[in-house]
């Protein structure tokens, strides 16, 4: 992953919290000598591993579950809010004009490798944690077991579950951090004024970090 030093984010309790904001994940894997990726929503075990684990599942039928090598390195990519950032809002434009139109954003990358789960109560715990973390929300959540016992076994038959056990975390916060305090107050001012609530998330992990 290209990160330069003043982008980089490394507080595991940081990285932890926006793989929890932000579950579904683009996770990518080599098989069948080609790159594969699907979207799928993760729950990460910070008890399993030096590193913690990433929890989901695939279709049976997805392709990533059948043609999976486990010697080549995995990734996970979890995105946070972004947004795009107009020349226009620097001060540095307004003394020298010597600016360009940029992008900010903040992601984590999850490297490491998956472990299929075949077994059917394997399978049963893995989607009755998944489910009860995504209905926890719910006023009154639903569980597996809402649903008749037949139904729910010819549903497990059909994906194929895994454990991703994570090697290492890397963090990309590229909010601004080379650019003046001026400039960068005038990126935040912009994005507060914008109706979208995810231009308005950005705006608020860069006030966040320079708090800090």
């Amino acid at each position: 992953m290209y990160a330069p030093t003043h982008f980089r984010q490394q507080d595991p309790a940081e990285l932890r919290a926006l793989i929890e904001a932000a579950p579904l994940a683009a996770l990518v894997s080599f098989g069948n000598g080609q790159l594969q990726v699907s979207h799928i929503p993760l729950l990460f075990d910070p008890s399993e591993g030096p590193n913690g684990t990433l929890i989901g599942h695939f279709a049976a039928a997805n392709p990533q579950a059948q043609h999976y090598d486990p010697a080549v390195e995995a990734i996970a990519i979890f995105n946070g809010p972004d947004a795009y950032v107009s020349p226009n809002w620097y001060q540095t434009k307004r003394e020298t004009a010597k600016v360009v139109p940029t992008w900010n954003y903040v992601a984590v990358y999850a490297f490491g490798a998956m472990e299929f789960v075949d077994d059917a109560a394997g399978k049963r715990e893995i989607v009755a944690r998944l489910t009860d973390r995504n209905e926890s929300r719910q006023a009154k959540p639903w569980s597996v077991n809402d649903a008749p016992e037949d139904f729910v076994q010819a549903q497990l038959r059909a994906i194929r579950p895994f454990r991703f056990r994570i090697a290492r975390l890397e963090g990309k916060w590229k909010l601004s951090q080379n650019r003046t305090v001026q400039d960068r107050d005038g990126v935040i001012a912009a994005l507060d004024g914008d109706a979208s609530a995810k231009t308005q998330d950005a705006a608020a992990r860069m006030r966040r970090l320079y708090e800090d």
